[in-house]
């Protein structure tokens, strides 16, 4: 089914998108998963981030919501978390500085006393048909959020994280297939995935779990904001199930990854991408 035509200005706003995507609001339900967890969430104010959020507070969790200046997104999204009877602790700011992925950490281990799971979710991306059009300072800017800032809020939480503790990181189908037009994009995601696994053998010893989840296309503020509109028209038609994948439909699998039912899955990268296959 073919999207309306739409652009936004980066980084996007959940407001402006037709259809309005779903993460979860009406139709996720929680049952315990994550009771006491406490819990930090990157780009947490839309798409991914807060169908994430809104999951992990329905199972129990606290959540800080790390976001750029998203200040009407990341507000709706502490309102789910509240009206599920968790602690939702905004903290904006730009994860491309790592003095601010140190103080996202040390708000969350000020507010919770601890850190039980992390997930680094926020990216970057911007569409460039070819490699000389890409600014150096894009290109740096895009390693700096999506690769540098992982490692960063990695490094600073690491001392804060107990054995059964979980990092997720949200890499991406790019990282098995890259698109041409991302390169950029493409080069943070496929660091993601190596860093995790090697981070998965690093610390399992400590009893820290270290998990991926790579998205296929989903239907979030990025893509309006930084794709042609003829290709956000058609976004998601070519997977094998036919269409872009909503935010809801990622929540499942960081709630197992950060739940103690996935105690004996580290180092995995889970592929939830409408049929089309990681290798």
């Amino acid at each position: 089914m073919t999207t309306p035509p739409q652009q936004q200005a980066p980084p996007g706003v959940t407001g402006e998108m037709d259809p309005h995507p779903d993460h979860g609001e009406r139709s996720y339900t929680g049952s315990g998963r994550l009771t006491g967890k406490a819990t930090v969430i990157t780009g947490a104010d839309s798409g991914i981030g807060r169908a994430v959020a809104i999951a992990f507070a329905r199972e129990g969790a606290d959540v800080l919501l790390s976001y750029l200046d998203e200040r009407s997104d990341a507000e709706a999204t502490a309102r789910h978390v509240e009206e599920a009877g968790r602690t939702a602790v905004l903290v904006p700011g730009d994860l491309a500085d790592p003095a601010h992925c140190r103080a996202v950490v040390d708000r969350a281990v000020e507010a919770f006393g601890r850190i039980d799971v992390l997930v680094n979710n926020a990216a970057f991306q911007m569409t460039r048909d070819r490699l000389e059009d890409v600014p150096d300072q894009e290109w740096d800017y895009t390693v700096a959020v999506n690769l540098s800032a992982m490692f960063h809020l990695c490094k600073a939480a690491l001392p804060h994280l107990g054995p059964g503790s979980s990092i997720i990181n949200s890499t991406s189908v790019n990282s098995d297939m890259p698109p041409p037009t991302l390169l950029a994009y493409d080069a943070t995601k496929a660091g993601i995935a190596n860093f995790t696994a090697g981070l998965a053998r690093l610390y399992g010893p400590r009893g820290i779990r270290a998990n991926s989840v790579a998205p296929g296309p989903i239907w979030t503020p990025l893509i309006p904001a930084t794709m042609p509109t003829e290709q956000v028209e058609h976004f998601g038609e070519d997977v094998p199930l036919g269409r872009p994948g909503q935010p809801a439909e990622l929540a499942g699998t960081y709630v197992l990854l950060a739940s103690d039912e996935a105690a004996y899955i580290s180092g995995a990268r889970i592929a939830v991408t409408g049929g089309v296959p990681i290798l």
